[in-house]
């Protein structure tokens, strides 16, 4: 009896919990692309354990930007551009629009050279992207209802990122007591350079946060689903935290002190052969760069669609027709970049051109932009006409005040690097050259 009492009970239990869940698994998913898989590799290789505190703050701030977008996708009918349209004006969402659809193009052409490298290491292909972006745009105009499809598809995926990088962590045998070490901030960052920068960029990634709040819209979630709404962002940041850390624990055991320089995705699959005897630690990885790219590859693309869309006053809902089309502008932008890229590298004289030092800094350079988002998200959810009683804590406040400083520093940072490249450059160890050195031809 109590057997069959606990079948009963089940598929109930099962429909609840996937029921609390889903804004966060797409959050994740784009959080989680090539770019993210690119950095948290290099700062393993470079620094070891010692930066996993970096990953566990850059994931709490973005926690801290999910659960104002949650909060605020909830507590109104209206759409968050057209909530900056009535407080502020047309003109300033429709510069965040654009802003949130330059953050998605630099995105893209990361991804579109993430599937490219995940699927080339298995079969030569020049043209994968072409592909790839064509199957994308079947699925983004295939689907009515494609919230609902979307949500299922990066459960799966999600799954298989989990799966893969944490069987590479397994053999890889990382020093359990140097990784908690790690999580305490004990080394300095006078040696901040642009990995560690693309680190907390793709980890920290505000116009994904921002999108949260569509998100919740898009399930049907209202004020009577506000736990719902505030537990599946803590999963997701639960989910960037541990795939993050499992990538750069791996890259730490298998680069840190042993001078190897791991200047792309494809280079970090191929050092995982010997740890499985053969070359199935390649395959695995490969898998699970793909599981991070191809959501990646979608979502950030509707991100960039759906945003300035709705900026422009013209449709947000993913039954409208402009946002997939918007949508489709983002995803032929990133392919005719990444086609350029890869065609260049066939190119005698270039085989040695490097892009994954490109998507490391594009990755870093979109938290210029990020800092307006961040800036009218925590302005949005501390109006207590919009938000009513769930308006901002002063625990919510001051964390997002913090993460808000901590991106303006980031975006002097890059300007100073930008402007000033050579200015105070420290001496750069052999895996930290691909970033910080400046070669020609261009990497």
């Amino acid at each position: 009896m109590s057997d069959a009492n606990t079948n009963d009970h089940e598929p109930a239990f099962i429909k609840k919990i996937f029921h609390a869940i889903g804004p966060g698994l797409v959050t994740a998913c784009v959080v989680i692309g090539p770019g993210s898989i690119l950095t948290s590799s290099q700062v393993g290789a470079k620094d070891g354990f010692s930066k996993i505190w970096v990953v566990l703050v850059a994931v709490f701030f973005m926690g801290t930007y999910t659960t104002m977008a949650v909060k605020l996708g909830i507590s109104t009918k209206d759409s968050p551009a057209t909530l900056v349209t009535k407080h502020a004006g047309r003109w300033l969402a429709a510069l965040i629009g654009c802003s949130v659809f330059f953050i998605s193009a630099a995105y893209q052409f990361g991804n579109n050279l993430g599937v490219h490298a995940a699927i080339n290491s298995f079969i030569e292909f020049k043209y994968w992207v072409i592909i790839f972006n064509a199957i994308t745009l079947l699925f983004v105009f295939g689907f009515r209802n494609l919230y609902k499809v979307l949500e299922r598809l990066m459960s799966f995926f999600v799954a298989m990122m989990l799966i893969s990088f944490a069987v590479n962590l397994f053999f890889a045998k990382p020093d359990v007591v140097a990784m908690a070490k790690g999580a305490l901030p004990l080394s300095g960052l006078d040696d901040i350079g642009l990995p560690l920068l693309g680190l907390v960029g793709t980890t920290f990634v505000v116009s994904a946060a921002f999108y949260q709040s569509y998100l919740v819209r898009f399930k049907g979630w209202e004020e009577k689903d506000i736990k719902n709404g505030l537990f599946d962002a803590r999963v997701s940041a639960g989910i960037m935290a541990v795939i993050t850390l499992m990538l750069m624990c791996t890259a730490a055991a298998v680069f840190y002190g042993k001078n190897m320089k791991p200047t792309s995705v494809v280079d970090v699959a191929e050092s995982l052969s010997p740890l499985f005897g053969n070359a199935a630690g390649k395959y695995i990885f490969c898998l699970g760069l793909f599981s991070a790219a191809f959501p990646s590859f979608i979502v950030n693309s509707m991100i960039g669609g759906f945003i300035l869309f709705d900026a422009l006053g013209i449709g947000s809902r993913t039954e409208d027709r402009w946002p997939r089309l918007l949508t489709g502008a983002v995803l032929l932008t990133g392919m005719g970049v990444a086609l350029f890229v890869i065609h260049k590298q066939s190119h005698p004289g270039f085989e040695h051109y490097k892009p994954m030092a490109l998507i490391v800094a594009a990755q870093a350079a979109t938290v210029l932009a990020s800092t307006l988002v961040a800036e009218t998200l925590l302005w949005l959810t501390n109006k207590e006409s919009i938000m009513g009683k769930h308006k901002n804590g002063v625990f919510l406040n001051a964390s997002a005040t913090v993460g808000l400083i901590i991106l303006l520093l980031m975006s002097y940072r890059i300007v100073d690097k930008i402007v000033n490249p050579t200015a105070k450059k420290p001496q750069a160890s052999s895996v930290e050259q691909p970033i910080e050195e400046s070669p020609t031809p261009p990497e």
